[in-house]
C-alpha cells in the first residue's frame, strides 16, 4: 500500500466567512485571523510530517491559497454539498483533518499513518463528541452519509457504523479543537 494523502480541509480566512462561532467574542476580523494562524500552523505541521498533503479548499480561489503557502501546495477544490459529501470525494488511501486542532503534531500524523497499515480506518476523537482526524486504506462513504455534522453524535455513530460492519479502528489520542470562546480559553497562546 502505497501511504495515505493528507487532505487538510480549509476555507480561505475572510472575516465573516470562518469560525463564526467565535465571531461573538472575537468579531470577524479577530476570528479570521484566529483562523490564518491555525491553518498557517497545520500547513507547517502537515510538512514537517513528511506526508504527501494538499488543501481540500472552499470559499476561495485555488490561487489565493498557492499566494498563501506557495505553489508547491497542492491545493484541490472541495466541490458542492455537506461536509460529508465533500470528505466522501477524499480518494483512499487518505487522512482528512480540518484545521482548528492546535494540538495536531507531525509524529501525530505520521502514527495516523502507519495505523493504516493493519487497520482499515483510524480516529482522532475531538472532546466535542467529534474527530480532528479520520483515515481510510479503502473507501468508506457510509461513514459519512446522513451523519449530522458538528454535533457530539459524530464520533459515537461512527463507531456505532464501524462496529456494524465488523471494523474495529485505531484511535489515536483525544484532542480539542478550537470551535467557541471556551475552547479559545484553553489555549492562551491562541487568544
Amino acid at each position: 500500500m502505497t501511504g495515505p494523502r493528507l487532505s487538510i480541509f480549509a476555507r480561505l480566512p475572510v472575516p465573516g466567512k470562518v469560525k463564526t462561532r467565535l465571531i461573538p467574542a472575537l468579531g470577524e476580523e479577530g476570528a479570521a485571523r484566529l483562523y490564518a494562524r491555525l491553518l498557517a500552523l497545520t500547513v507547517d505541521v502537515a510538512r514537517e510530517s513528511g506526508l504527501a498533503f494538499e488543501l481540500r479548499v472552499t470559499g476561495g480561489e485555488v490561487g489565493a491559497f498557492r499566494g498563501l503557502f506557495g505553489e508547491d501546495v497542492a491545493v484541490v477544490e472541495q466541490g458542492d454539498g455537506d461536509l460529508g459529501t465533500r470528505m466522501a470525494r477524499v480518494e483512499a488511501p487518505a487522512l482528512i483533518i480540518g484545521s482548528d486542532c492546535p494540538g495536531i503534531t507531525a509524529p501525530l500524523l505520521r502514527a495516523a499513518a502507519g495505523a493504516l497499515e493493519d487497520r482499515r480506518v483510524v480516529l482522532g476523537p475531538a472532546n466535542d463528541g467529534g474527530y480532528y482526524l479520520i483515515g481510510f486504506r479503502e473507501p468508506v462513504a457510509f461513514l459519512f452519509e446522513d451523519m449530522e455534522w458538528s454535533t457530539p453524535k459524530v464520533l459515537p455513530e461512527t463507531l456505532a457504523r464501524l462496529a456494524a460492519r465488523g471494523h474495529g479502528p485505531a484511535i489515536l489520542p483525544e484532542l480539542a479543537d478550537i470551535d467557541t470562546a471556551e475552547d479559545l480559553a484553553q489555549w492562551p497562546e491562541f487568544e
